[in-house]
């Protein structure tokens, strides 16, 4: 079992909604962060927080579509601890959108979902993600360091409608552990680094602040729970998958029951 206390996690999308969650559920857990964003400002109050708390973090700007600030950002994990421990991809965006809107009434094309809609969705769920895991992931097999690569995928990985570009990267997201574990346990190092990915469900995020509150309704009619999952009860998962080395290659799905419907 690998302890918390004095591991060093590199936390991407860590001002707002699970990254912030999780990089807080770290420092109690006396760990120590490396927390990065697009958000300067939001930055240097989770800093200011953290601080608070007595913790230890460093804070990087960082836009996860860009190799360069991916590879600021690990080396300043280094830099600054001397090691990686957990790389946490929780930087991710929606646009949402049906790839192809019809007219109620005549039945034709009047929308279809543009390109930059479906590209730059891509580009930060699932370039950024990779672009973070590789760099991350280099330094840690170059330094000798033990821990987990985590990834955030989705039960939207499942397939939901007006989500095509947001599906499709939580779906590929959700096959890198088993893709990067087979890499690693070739090069004999899947015992030091493991990888899985955490599929949320529904959780109350500002992203799910932002959906219609009548297609929120019916879709919390069909979690079994009854309700949203709380970031807290996702960075509590993380921190056991880091815990448990006997965790790696899967995706967790947590969901409170959702992919089962509450009618099952």
């Amino acid at each position: 079992m690998l302890e918390i206390r004095d591991s060093v996690a590199v936390i991407t999308g860590g001002c707002s909604g699970i990254g912030k969650t999780l990089a807080m559920y770290w420092i109690r857990h006396r760990g120590k962060v490396i927390l990065a964003d697009v958000d300067s400002q939001g930055l240097l109050k989770m800093e200011n927080d953290i601080s608070k708390l007595g913790g230890e973090v460093f804070t990087a700007t960082c836009d996860v579509t860009k190799e360069e600030d991916n590879s600021r950002l690990a080396q300043l994990a280094i830099d600054r601890f001397g090691e990686i421990n957990l790389i946490a991809t929780c930087a991710g965006i929606t646009k949402d959108g049906m790839m192809l809107d019809t007219d109620i009434n005549t039945g034709k094309i009047i929308k279809k979902m543009s390109l930059d809609q479906f590209k730059s969705v891509l580009d930060v769920n699932l370039m950024g993600t990779f672009l973070t895991v590789r760099e991350c992931a280099e330094r840690m097999i170059n330094l000798g360091c033990k821990g987990l690569i985590c990834l955030i995928s989705s039960i939207g990985s499942m397939g939901t409608a007006g989500q095509i570009n947001y599906s499709s990267t939580k779906a590929a997201v959700a096959v890198m552990p088993k893709v990067i574990t087979a890499e690693f346990f070739r090069r004999k190092i899947a015992h030091k680094i493991r990888c899985v990915a955490i599929a949320p469900g529904y959780v109350a995020t500002p992203m799910t602040e932002t959906m219609n509150p009548k297609a929120l309704g019916k879709v919390l009619e069909q979690v079994p729970i009854g309700r949203l999952i709380q970031p807290d009860e996702i960075a509590s998962f993380v921190a056991e998958a880091y815990r448990n080395e006997a965790l790696a290659g899967e995706v967790f799905y947590v969901s409170g029951g959702l992919r089962l419907g509450s009618k099952g």
